[in-house]
C-alpha cells in the first residue's frame, strides 16, 4: 500500500475558543509595526539624508557616480544634472540622482 493508514485519518476540529481571528490579527498587526519600526522607518529617514546630500552638491565638491566614477562638481547645469570633471580636461555630464555620495578631498565619506 503506498498511502499510510494515518493520512487517511481525519484530523480532530480545533478547539474554538473565540479568540482566533483576534489573535491571528493582533499578530499580524505585531508584525507589521516592527517590520515599520526596524525596517521602513530607517530606511526612509536614510533616504531623506541621502536627498539633501544630493541637493546640497556645489562645484568643487567631490562625488561618486553610481557607476563608481569619482571626481569633482566642475559646474551645476541644472536641478539634475552636474557636470562633473574626472580627470585635467575630461568632464562628463552626470544625473545628479545617480550621485551615490560626496566625499572629502582624501576620498572618504564627508561627515554630516
Amino acid at each position: 500500500m503506498l498511502i499510510s493508514p494515518a493520512f487517511a485519518q481525519t484530523a480532530a476540529a480545533p478547539a474554538s475558543g473565540g479568540m482566533g481571528m483576534a489573535s491571528l490579527l493582533l499578530q499580524f498587526a505585531l508584525i507589521g509595526v516592527v517590520f515599520w519600526f526596524f525596517i521602513l522607518r530607517p530606511q526612509n529617514k536614510r533616504m531623506k539624508e541621502h536627498k539633501a546630500k544630493i541637493a546640497a552638491v556645489s562645484k568643487g565638491d567631490q562625488v561618486i557616480t553610481a557607476g563608481g566614477l569619482v571626481g569633482k562638481v566642475a559646474r551645476i547645469i541644472d536641478d539634475n544634472f552636474i557636470e562633473v570633471e574626472l580627470a585635467p580636461n575630461v568632464k562628463v555630464r552626470v544625473v545628479k540622482s545617480t550621485l551615490t555620495d560626496v566625499v572629502d578631498a582624501t576620498g572618504t565619506p564627508a561627515n554630516d
